[in-house]
């Protein structure tokens, strides 16, 4: 099997015995990193250290993410101006503190047909947060409601 020291040096092709008895004299373990390769690749190292300062890697990735939540806004195809600031106000709100925001339109027995009137509003909706916010996934209908979703724009 091929040998690598802790440095990254290759030490050579040594059998099993010798390689083992190389990690032993160097207080160290005798890892085997690669072994579909002709030969099996080995390497020399400090694996509880290895193992700790993995886990220390992880935990660091795991405290950067950041969770996106998604906040929903409802309303109705026959919303008045005035309602509509109210909901865009919100979902700015949303915007801004990172959230993706999902709109939706529901709609109440025979309103189902002015589909229209509802993607007008939501497109609407969009062209007034646009500075903050992308169009994710576009107007679509989903059994009787009419949904959109934005998300945050990227401001890094």
């Amino acid at each position: 099997m091929r040998v690598i020291d802790p440095d990254g040096n290759q030490i050579g092709i040594l059998t099993p015995e010798e390689a083992l008895q190389e990690a032993m004299a160097r207080n160290l373990d005798l890892v085997e990193v690669s072994p579909n390769a002709q030969p099996p690749v080995c390497r020399i190292m400090d694996y509880g250290k290895f193992k700790y300062e993995q886990s220390k890697r992880e935990r660091e990735a795991r405290r950067n993410q950041k969770v996106v939540n998604i906040k929903e806004i409802r309303m109705r195809p026959k919303i008045d101006d005035h309602d509509l600031a109210v909901k865009v106000r919100a979902a700015r709100k949303f915007l801004e503190s990172g959230d993706k925001v999902k709109v939706s339109v529901r709609f109440r027995g025979r309103e189902i047909v002015h589909q229209d009137l509802a993607k007008a509003k939501l497109m609407n909706l969009s062209e007034q947060l646009a500075e903050l916010g992308t169009i994710e996934r576009a107007p679509y209908l989903e059994g009787r409601q009419m949904v959109m979703i934005l998300a945050p724009s990227k401001s890094d």
